[in-house]
């Protein structure tokens, strides 16, 4: 998880409040000081943690409106006062002219140029044709990598492998790029942030006119980001910043709270290795997520991306009818891996991120689907279409055809059963609006 143990200590300091019988001074006092000592070991700046400290202790002065309890208030104070924190709103970048340019800038080493795949597939899965541009002359092998991802990604790759000349690179694709409706600039980046690499920037971003201009920052960097940050704001008038490597770190809380200070709003986090572990950073999501309050409209992205709208109704009308079988279960399953691990799926789902669940548990899910496969691959076209024929002696002849453990397949035959069970509470229920906020209505309270 990102900031896992910043986002423990924040659940560990909200039960206190939910355990309370009363909200008094000198629980304000504990709580903040739990706050404080959790945002500092992610090695947030001092000085910001004592604002922080001094908003939430003015806020939780006032008196509560009608219908709000104290405790309740003060988780609202807590989780509002973090997002301001983080940035408060989000910054979302419109591709609305053809093309709209995306600059990367950044420092050697802070992951610019698999960024730069990211968020190419990131657009290429929202219906945006991309393209990739390769300008970074110094950094050996920049140009097969970049070619490489493109590749792995399926969008367009642009550069010219011998030049030295970034502006004249550009130039030489200018006339095509109206073909596109995004292109991602990645530029060189240096040890330090030097006088020759910041004559380059002026240069390639007079050439360019990027509409948007992204510093990519580490995340292990931690409260230096701010300066970097400043650094080249000056520069090339950065728009946004990119986080990278957030979720390897315990530094990341100061490398997230320093940018947000600097008028230079995150705008995507780097989460994980693969080329889709790229998110929309979204304050309010992502204090919800380390509060373990949740993140339901994340959850829906997630899912919107790898389920299309007429496979969802279909899976809807079968839910209804009843007539949900194995394969129906293995298609779904199948869908949420590529939402994501299921420990990260696990962290959006409103409540479920607070109940802490074992990690063992949330990684035997991960290895599921395989077992499930081989063990379906020997069992007959009726078994299939109804598990409620499996007995035991049905059980042990599919074990021992496909290698995997009895234990497993009954596991199997009972998650099947669980999901249709859970579906049978929303029968009739057509809406998929409503039924949100029938989720919603069962999500604890803080």
């Amino acid at each position: 998880m990102v900031l896992e143990k910043l986002g423990d200590s924040l659940k560990s300091t909200l039960s206190k409040i939910t355990k309370s019988l009363f909200v008094d001074e000198k629980l304000i006092n504990e709580l903040v000081k739990d706050i404080q000592r959790a945002l500092l070991q992610s090695d947030t700046n001092v000085q910001l943690v004592l604002e922080l400290s001094k908003s939430i202790k003015e806020r939780a002065k006032d008196n509560p409106p009608p219908g709000i309890t104290k405790r309740e208030q003060l988780v609202k104070i807590v989780y509002e006062e973090l997002t301001n924190f983080l940035g408060k709103e989000a910054k979302d970048i419109t591709i609305s002219k053809k093309p709209t340019q995306i600059m990367l800038v950044g420092l050697f080493g802070s992951g610019k140029t698999t960024t730069a795949g990211k968020l190419a597939k990131f657009y290429k899965k929202r219906g945006s044709k991309v393209a990739i541009m390769q300008t970074d002359t110094w950094r050996p092998a920049a140009y097969e990598q970049l070619e490489q991802l493109a590749k792995t990604v399926g969008v367009d790759f642009l550069g010219i492998k011998k030049s030295k000349d970034p502006v004249a690179i550009y130039h030489s694709f200018e006339k095509q790029l109206k073909e596109y409706d995004v292109v991602i600039v990645d530029t060189a980046g240096r040890d330090a942030l030097s006088d020759e690499l910041i004559k380059e920037l002026n240069e390639l971003n007079n050439a360019v006119h990027a509409d948007e201009r992204l510093l990519v920052i580490s995340a292990d960097i931690g409260q230096a980001a701010q300066k970097q940050a400043q650094a080249f704001h000056d520069t090339c008038k950065v728009t946004g910043v990119i986080v990278t490597k957030l979720e390897g770190t315990a530094k990341g809380g100061g490398a997230l709270s320093a940018c947000s200070v600097t008028q230079s709003p995150i705008v995507f986090i780097g989460v994980g290795e693969k080329i889709d572990d790229l998110e929309a950073f979204h304050p309010q999501r992502f204090v919800g997520r380390l509060l373990g309050m949740g993140d339901i409209e994340s959850l829906l992205e997630k899912a919107r991306e790898v389920i299309t709208e007429k496979d969802a109704e279909k899976m809807q009308e079968k839910f209804l009818k009843g007539d949900f079988n194995l394969v129906d279960l293995y298609d779904q399953m199948k869908s949420l891996k590529k939402m994501g691990s299921f420990r990260k799926l696990v962290e959006m789902i409103p409540g479920m991120g607070s109940l802490q669940l074992p990690k063992e548990m949330l990684d035997v899910q991960e290895g599921k689907l395989e077992s499930w496969k081989f063990a379906m691959d020997s069992m007959t076209k009726e078994e299939l279409e109804n598990p409620d024929l499996l007995g035991a002696e049905r059980i042990d002849r599919i074990s021992a055809g496909s290698g995997v453990r009895v234990a497993e397949v009954r596991e199997m035959i009972k998650q099947h059963r669980q999901s249709k069970k859970m579906m049978k509470m929303f029968k009739g229920e057509k809406d998929m609006g409503k039924l949100m906020k029938q989720m919603k209505g069962k999500m604890p309270k803080m």
